[in-house]
Parts: structure tokens; sequence; C-alpha cells
């Protein structure tokens, strides 16, 4: 009987070509493709490496999933503070609901999180869109929770409904968000 040797700990010479980066690409496609975070052997197994190479260059799960839910953030919609902020504000939270609906377990490993560095990337994103107005510190952290707690209702909400559901649902409300944002400068 033969047996696959895989070589325990840091990666050899030979498997030069592992990076970080393509260890957040390959459980960003087992996330997509399983709907659920990925464990590290699903990733090293995919990647064709010992678990214990992965913890070469994350820590633990914790640091592979936050560097994950941070690459998966940045492809969110980045507004430009020169547009129209109602429609750069649309932009962010359309482009955050397809996110969501395109990595079904996102929003749930989101929201268990411990770490703020995903919250911190859309928080930076918010904060450009709605530059134009000025608003107070108070202000802009009140936004964000009603904005967020809205946009993680609706993504919830079209994950259960997907067929009756769109990310254009929220069309109304968040034009009404932007009449009390537009009141509060």
């Amino acid at each position: 009987m033969s047996v696959k040797e895989r070589k325990r700990g840091r990666p050899g010479r030979s498997q030069g070509q592992l990076t970080s980066d393509l260890i957040v690409s390959t459980a960003r496609s087992l996330m997509q493709k399983n709907g659920k975070v990925p464990s590290i052997r699903q990733v090293s197994g995919a990647l064709g490496v010992d678990a214990m190479a992965i913890y070469h260059y994350f820590s633990n799960k914790s640091a592979l999933l936050e560097a994950l839910t941070v690459s998966l953030i940045d492809d969110i919609y980045e507004p430009t503070v020169d547009g129209n902020w109602q429609v750069e504000l649309e932009r962010l939270c359309k482009s955050y609901l397809a996110l969501l609906q395109t990595y079904p377990g996102l929003l749930e490993t989101l929201l268990t999180m411990d770490t703020f560095g995903p919250a911190q990337r859309f928080s930076e994103r918010l904060a450009l869109a709605l530059t134009p107005l000025r608003l107070s510190e108070a202000t802009f952290t009140d936004a964000q929770d009603l904005i967020v707690d809205y946009m993680h209702g609706v993504a919830l909400a079209m994950q259960c409904n997907p067929d009756n559901l769109s990310s254009d649902c929220i069309d109304g409300a968040l034009g009404l968000v932007c009449k009390a944002l537009e009141v509060s400068r």
C-alpha cells in the first residue's frame, strides 16, 4: 500500500508558489461554492498542501477568517466624494447586498466575528459616500448603525426569499434614510 506523504510545517522551496493571497483566494472560492467558511483542512486540501502550511501564513483560523472577509469587503463599490452622495450610497448598499448574496455564509460570519477589520472597511466606504454631508461623528455613527442593520436584515430576507426579493427592494427605505440625512446636515 502506498501512502501519500506530506511534509508538515513550513512550506518548502518546492511549494514556493503558496502565498497568503493564494490561500485567501482559495478560501473565497470554497466559500462561494459551499456557502460557508471553509475549514483549514478544506483550504489545504484544495491547495494540495498540509494544513500546517496554512499556519505558516496565518497564525490561526481567525486570522485567515479576517483576511478572507476583508478581501471580500474590499470588492464592494468604493464611492467617490465628488459624486452625488445619494447615488454613491445606493451603489455602495446594493454592492454590499450583492456581495452577501454571492457568498451566502458571509453574513453569518460577519455577525459572529470578534475582529473589526471588515466592519472598518465598510465604515470607510460609507464615510466616503457621506462626506459631502459633513455629518457630526454621532450622526454618522447613528446613520451607519441604521444602514448596516437595515442591509443585514434585507440580506437575510433575500436569502430566505430569493425569488421575490432583489436589491431594488431597498430603494424606498434608502430614499427615506437619505431624506433624514439631508435634514441632519
